[in-house]
């Protein structure tokens, strides 16, 4: 597995989801429930990468702008 910072992995077992701080020391970054920042170095054996998609909220906003500019 290629991984480069801010790629965004979850442990192969679950769990929160993680973001990749570094790759050299197999370091990821991630915020726990409570907004505690926490780091912990992980065998690149135990991770898979996950993708992150857009969520809807970023679209809606986008089409609400853009009927806006219609508008004026």
């Amino acid at each position: 597995m290629d991984l480069k910072p801010g790629d965004v992995v979850i442990l192969k077992s679950g769990g929160h989801s993680m973001t990749v701080a570094e790759v050299k020391d197999g370091a990821c970054v991630w915020m726990g429930g409570e907004g505690d920042l926490f780091r912990e170095t992980l065998s690149l054996a135990v991770l898979e990468q996950i993708e992150v998609e857009d969520s809807d909220d970023e679209e809606e906003d986008e089409e609400e702008d853009e009927e806006e500019e219609e508008v004026a």
